[in-house]
């Protein structure tokens, strides 16, 4: 059985306040928790039901001084998922650090995603096309949140999501600046190169105007049916498909 104190801090990290003050987050379920085991994540606590820590003895050696047991029931109560039979990880969030110049590579960033899943997803799309960063204004969701962890499947281990005020780090790009806008041009008909940046803008409002004045070239995803729009997860992968198809990768 948890103790009170286990449990009230637990769920205290459902929320930002509490996270930031912390500076420590979770993550729940078996898969995620496998690859957190293995990753440069400090650990502070796991909780464990009977099931995980039979199965995974090898993995969970190292933490013996970290573990606290748990019930199912438990998990569910104080995690966000609906079911976990497995574990909850508490680890110490990475230092933040100041995105640079955009060289050699391609960045996503994200102008004001509020939905968390939106932006795990995203994060998912960006470890499968090999993108190693995303860089986020200030308001979108925030990376640490259970929801966004949960949605990126454990690619949030892999992609390197920071926050900054968007204007100047765009203005500063020497490097072609592309967004995702309705009256774009056709992003079938664009040429990527080997560097770049994909800028997507928020579900409801899409580019800011501030930023669409930083933009290289707006593109579109073109439609063939009557769909009123694609949901900005979906879209972002797209576009990453066709600049992934150019580059040679």
């Amino acid at each position: 059985m948890l103790s009170k104190q286990t449990v009230k801090f637990t769920k205290s990290l459902q929320n930002k306040k509490f996270r930031r003050l912390y500076k420590q987050f979770i993550i729940e379920g078996e898969k995620s928790v496998l690859e957190v085991l293995h990753s440069d994540l400090v650990i502070h606590k796991i909780l464990v039901t009977d099931y995980f820590e039979t199965t995974y003895k090898s993995e969970l050696k190292p933490y013996l001084d970290r573990i606290e047991k748990a019930s199912e029931k438990e998990l569910n109560d104080i995690g966000t998922l609906q079911t976990n039979d497995s574990a909850i990880v508490i680890c110490d969030m990475k230092p933040e650090t100041t995105p640079g110049l955009i060289e050699n590579e391609w960045t996503i960033v994200l102008d004001n995603i509020n939905d968390p899943g939106n932006l795990g997803t995203i994060i998912r799309v960006a470890d499968w096309y090999g993108i190693k960063q995303i860089i986020c204004s200030e308001e979108t969701a925030d990376f640490y949140n259970p929801k966004v962890i949960n949605a990126s499947k454990g690619s949030f281990l892999r992609v390197a999501v920071h926050y900054t005020d968007l204007i100047p780090f765009l203005s500063q790009q020497k490097v072609p600046v592309y967004g995702a806008d309705l009256d774009g041009e056709n992003i079938h008909q664009s040429t990527f190169g080997k560097q770049g940046v994909l800028v997507m803008g928020n579900e409801a409002h899409g580019l800011r105007d501030e930023i669409k004045n930083l933009l290289t070239q707006t593109i579109s995803i073109p439609r063939f049916g009557m769909a009123e729009s694609l949901n900005v997860g979906i879209a972002t992968a797209i576009c990453c498909d066709r600049i992934a198809g150019q580059r040679g990768h």
